[in-house]
């Protein structure tokens, strides 16, 4: 059974930083893209970013060149650092992991970016 566990949310003020981690049990993690996704209230589950099995990655131009997502094989966990956060940045975070045909989710975990 796979399952996906997020941590490392919380509030922080604007400019501020935080490093959300999402730990995947189950024999697929190497082998599965994998991502982060946001919704805010009132809106719809957005990609913020993405990273392959074969390690390229992706990320929607709002979070550009201030996220980074990164993944260790080794531990089965990815990765998300959020630099220079914006109230806009304020949403549940959840993980994901793709493999083969199934799509996994984590139970999200939320970010509270402060002005």
């Amino acid at each position: 059974q796979v399952q996906l566990v997020e941590s490392g949310g919380g509030l922080v003020q604007a400019g501020e930083s935080l490093r959300l981690s999402c730990a995947v049990s189950g024999r697929i993690f190497s082998a599965a893209d994998v991502g982060w996704y946001r919704q805010a209230p009132g809106k719809q589950r957005e990609l913020a970013a993405a990273i392959t099995s074969s390690n390229r990655t992706n990320y929607r131009d709002s979070v550009k060149d201030r996220f980074t997502i990164s993944r260790d094989n080794a531990k089965n966990t990815m990765y998300l650092l959020m630099n220079s956060l914006k109230p806009e940045d304020t949403a549940v975070y959840y993980c994901n992991a793709k493999w083969r045909f199934s799509n996994y989710w984590g139970q999200g975990t939320q970010v509270t970016v402060s002005s």
